[in-house]
């Protein structure tokens, strides 16, 4: 099963938990035991699984990578998005999470995060689940 998903950011870097796009998704497709693969098609924006259950897991990490990679940098690139291509590339355009019973098989206090580092912008991902 394949389901494509728009979604708006409203901040230049800004992480959205898909978490719940997902349940739904594996709703939908009655698919119990498997594998979801969620795909960000897009060169500025990238997900990641991490904590959910305090907002300040993400706001650390959002921190930490504009420390790493500033915005302002002697980049070379002159659409003044260097640093949201190399975050992305950092954290990564995939991610796969078991389903097993008919539930991502994440940690308690994971979630799913489509990670913004050029935005606002209208944005789009794929979710694909593959029965076993």
């Amino acid at each position: 099963m394949y389901r494509e998903y728009q979604i708006n950011t409203h901040s230049r870097v800004e992480f959205i938990d898909i978490t719940p796009q997902l349940e739904n998704a594996v709703r939908e497709s009655k698919i119990k035991d498997g594998l979801v693969f969620v795909y960000i098609p897009h060169t500025t924006a990238a997900v990641t699984i991490n904590e959910h259950a305090d907002p300040s897991v993400v706001s650390d990490i959002i921190k930490h990578l504009k420390n790493l990679v500033p915005e302002n940098a002697e980049y070379s690139h002159f659409e003044g998005n260097s640093d949201a291509h190399i975050k992305a590339s950092l954290i990564g355009t995939s991610v796969q999470v078991p389903l097993q019973g008919g539930r991502l098989m994440l940690g308690t206090w994971q979630g799913v995060f489509f990670c913004e580092f050029d935005g606002p912008r209208r944005r789009r991902f794929s979710v694909t689940i593959i029965s076993c």
